[in-house]
């Protein structure tokens, strides 16, 4: 070779030169990230990398007192875990028991960001060069010849002065134990905060769950962020709506603080929050992050818990994005677990991996259980707005759907009228609340999507309503009217059954007139749409003749109405079915004079105690029915047995205070009076006016009437001597 040679390497290339022929062979030995990378040591260890900390930390005031006792009672060779879900305020403890180390006591502190393997060892053989490692055993640990855990520890021990060690975001606790990073020390403490709950993780810990703030304090969260934007019980409110969540309120409270143009007041901002798909809250909340010093996804409430639905993902557990999806379908109020006994999301969310998926969400503090009866399942609204938000378009219908058919297995069967045992609705109302709405927001729901949702509403609307929960059963039925009608025909049959609901929920609550408007107009649909002798038509005669024959006094088109329906539900069902029986009992009711018929009381009684039993709710309003056509024809000493034990079994099964229950009491007081029995009869019609002043109010008209009635049993009392029966 002749001439010069000129060469020029790079990074870790290296050049050769040679006057003659040269074999080379070399060996590069790639380490892994954390050893190819650049050495980044962090700013600092001494002081929290969490930006701006909360201007005043609210509540914490038990956790606090633990975690302060423990440094001044010098409790060494101590780890505390502070877990919870993102967002909940863990790190803001730590800054400030780390505070109060620093400034008020005699510990050094020393603060370490875990959220991945690189920033762990990095701050960590920060933390030993500030205990005193010299250089080379920084390197040497540095380059894979020496343990670094091991150098950390061994200088956290020969530390002069006691410390604080803080492992904040340590939400894979996967990367702890790996290097062994997480142990005790006799000359400090350690606190870490996680999100991973699963105790498996931090053998020997001292583990606090940091949950959301109460109430009061939750406001003053955003009153000491924008004091000026409104008052405390403003912020209270907003608070609610934000499920407390710390996070949620700084980011609101950033918002608000910063405005410049036009600012909002704290109403405002709260009626922006309700405006649903008008406005994306969770986009709003987001919007309070641009004035705080940290944008990363863990301080925004679009992307926070998606760290740990990655983390789950990374594990193997893609399934655990599946079932939060199908929580987000939900409310945030507790959910009975029972209702994910059958959850199968076809090949996204198998049933035998629910169980694996659940853990999984458990474990990261995604949602949490709740005791029973029933065990439940609870899971932050603001998580859930934001995971909806998320959700793929093309998987919302199925998932809606999904929702629908496990909500609707755990609401009774409304196809059979008067169920002898209704399950309890309290836990599954605002989760049927929550999916209409959500039904609403996703519009990519199919109409048969819609329909099965609006079937859950139908359920939980009767079973309200056969509850005696008038007010709660219009307002679901008239949500479920509203969101269904943006999707579907006005004679679908589904919002032709609500409608009817409407209206008896309307004529139980002494709305008469509104009652009279919509079960017309539901009977005028569900004849154009079914036709005039259909069972659907036939439900609204029944619903109609009830609010003409009591409320308006209309009382022949009522029975024309309600033989109609006798007729037409006999044709069509049977004369024994449960709802031709209903129709025969109010008929009846409606048909009774002075002259008593010897066969329809006793022939209806006979069918209703053959096909429904005994002590049916069915069975016992025929049974009041039968008495009250007896006491109108002057047989009082006949009807006061059956009437004073259909009372009793109402009562036990319905409660004192159900409407039922207060109608055959009523019945009951009159029955005594008649018989003379005016003592009786007073303290019965004492306990219909007080239960219907208190449960539906003194302007109610059944209260007005039982008042009236209640009055004319005690002027009885005083004129007229009682007499036995």
């Amino acid at each position: 070779m002749n001439g010069s040679t000129e060469g020029r390497a790079e990074g870790h290339g290296r050049v050769y030169q040679s006057g003659g022929d040269q074999h080379i062979t070399e060996h590069h030995h790639h380490g892994d990230a954390w050893t190819a990378t650049p050495w980044m040591a962090p700013d600092s260890v001494r002081r929290p990398a969490i930006g701006s900390p909360p201007v005043v930390l609210r509540d914490r005031v038990e956790l606090m007192a633990r975690l302060q006792t423990a440094l001044e009672d010098g409790r060494e060779n101590r780890v505390y875990v502070l877990y919870g879900l993102g967002g909940c305020g863990k790190t803001a403890v730590a800054s400030e028991i780390f505070r109060s180390a620093t400034a008020e006591g005699s510990r050094i502190g020393l603060w370490v960001n875990a959220s991945d393997l690189t920033s762990l060892r990095a701050g960590m053989l920060a933390v030993a060069a500030d205990r005193g490692a010299g250089e080379g055993e920084l390197t040497a640990a540095r380059s894979g010849l020496r343990a670094a855990a091991d150098l950390v520890w061994e200088r956290l021990d020969r530390s002069e002065q006691p410390w604080l060690l803080v492992i904040d975001n340590a939400d894979d606790p996967a990367i702890l134990r790996g290097g062994s990073w997480l142990r005790t020390s006799p000359r400090g403490i350690t606190v870490v905060t996680t999100r991973q709950v699963a105790t498996q993780w931090w053998p020997g810990a001292e583990l606090h769950h940091v949950g959301v703030l109460p109430r009061e304090d939750a406001a003053q969260v955003l009153c000491d962020l924008a004091p000026e934007s409104g008052s405390v019980e403003e912020a209270a409110e907003i608070a609610d709506r934000l499920g407390r969540l710390p996070l949620a309120l700084t980011l609101a409270g950033g918002y608000l603080a910063h405005q410049v143009i036009d600012p909002w007041s704290m109403a405002e901002y709260g009626r922006a929050l309700d405006q649903g798909a008008e406005v994306d809250a969770i986009d709003l909340l987001d919007q309070g992050a641009a004035y705080g010093n940290s944008h990363d996804s863990r301080h925004l409430a679009s992307s926070t818990w998606e760290l740990s639905l990655h983390a789950l993902r990374t594990l193997g557990l893609p399934e655990a994005t599946a079932l939060i999806r199908l929580l987000a379908c939900w409310s945030h109020d507790p959910l009975p677990l029972h209702l994910l006994a059958r959850a199968d999301i076809g090949v996204v969310l198998p049933r035998a991996r629910v169980e694996t998926a659940l853990r999984g969400l458990l474990d990261h503090s995604l949602t949490r259980l709740v005791p029973g009866p029933p065990r439940c399942l609870r899971t932050h609204g603001v998580l859930l707005d934001s995971i909806a938000r998320s959700t793929p378009t093309d998987q919302r219908d199925p998932l809606i759907s999904a929702a629908a058919e496990l909500l609707g297995a755990a609401l009774p069967d409304v196809t059979h009228p008067w169920v002898r045992e209704d399950p309890p609705l309290t836990p599954f109302a605002p989760h049927t609340r929550a999916l209409l709405r959500r039904t609403t927001q996703w519009t990519e729901a199919s109409p048969t999507t819609v329909a099965r949702v609006l079937d859950c509403a139908l359920r939980l609307v009767v079973g309200l309503h056969r509850a005696g929960d008038y007010a709660s059963a219009l307002s679901v039925a008239q949500d479920a009217m509203a969101r269904g009608a943006q999707s579907l025909d006005a004679f679908h049959p589904a919002l032709i059954a609500i409608r009817q609901r409407i209206g008896r929920a309307l004529y139980r609550l002494g709305k008469y007139e509104e009652a009279e408007l919509a079960h017309r107009s539901a009977l005028a649909d569900s004849t154009a749409a079914f036709g005039a002798d259909a069972v659907e038509t036939l439900e609204s005669c029944v619903g109609l003749s009830s609010v003409l024959f009591w409320g308006l006094g209309q009382k022949a088109e009522a029975v024309a109405l309600l033989r109609r329906a006798v007729e037409g539900r006999a044709a069509a069902l049977g004369a024994t079915h449960p709802s031709t029986l209903i129709s025969r009992m109010y008929l009846l009711e409606f048909t009774v004079g002075s002259e008593l018929d010897p066969v329809t009381g006793p022939e209806l009684l006979k069918d209703c105690r053959s096909v429904v039993g005994p002590g049916h709710p069915i069975t016992l309003a025929a049974e009041l029915n039968y008495g009250f056509a007896l006491i109108v024809s002057g047989h009082q000493r006949r009807a006061l047995p059956l009437v004073r034990d259909a009372v009793t079994a109402f009562e036990r099964a319905l409660g004192p205070d159900h409407p039922k229950t207060l109608a055959g009491r009523s019945l009951l007081s009159r029955a005594f009076g008649e018989l003379g029995l005016h003592e009786e009869a007073v303290e019965q019609a004492e306990l219909v006016a007080a239960a219907r002043s208190r449960v539906l109010g003194p302007e109610h008209p059944w209260t007005a009437w039982s008042l009236e009635r209640l009055a004319e049993r005690r002027r009885a009392s005083r004129t007229e001597p009682g007499r036995g029966a």
